[in-house]
């Protein structure tokens, strides 16, 4: 597991297999591949494809839910190999929501994770993703 904020981590399926007792959410990133979720932790699984591009509905699903996760929780991003699905909600997350550029996302990833592989097109499928959360639908979604 790599910290990449003092509450996102990125895990691999291993981790995702034996979550360490001071994660409180789990959010798997893998499509293709089926795990058990945690007994009594909150999670959400975002059907992503490896080595594919992500469709902005699904980076923008999990970026929600990390987003909706109290900053007293520490959340762990899992899928496969913890290189490219996972990485790629991470930034997502850190541009969306945190006010990161993709650059800066991606260079704080990288630095912590350095296999971080994002998707293919990640930084075009993020500013999707920005259109989609500043619609209006969605900010009245948020409200209430």
């Amino acid at each position: 597991m790599h910290f990449i904020t003092e509450s996102i981590l990125i895990g691999n399926m291993q981790d995702a297999q034996n979550i360490p007792a001071n994660i409180s959410a789990f959010l798997w990133a893998a499509g293709d591949l089926r795990i058990t979720p945690p007994a009594g932790l909150p999670y959400a699984i975002i059907p992503l494809t490896e080595y594919a591009e992500p469709d902005p509905i699904d980076i923008e699903a999990g970026v929600d839910w990390l987003a909706r996760r109290p900053p007293s929780e520490r959340v762990l991003v899992c899928c496969r190999a913890g290189m490219g699905r996972s990485v790629s909600i991470v930034i997502a997350y850190l541009c969306c929501v945190k006010g990161m550029t993709y650059e800066e996302a991606y260079k704080l990833v990288k630095g912590r994770r350095a296999e971080a592989t994002p998707l293919p097109n990640l930084q075009q499928v993020i500013e999707e993703v920005k259109k989609i959360r500043s619609s209006p639908e969605i900010e009245s979604t948020d409200k209430g």
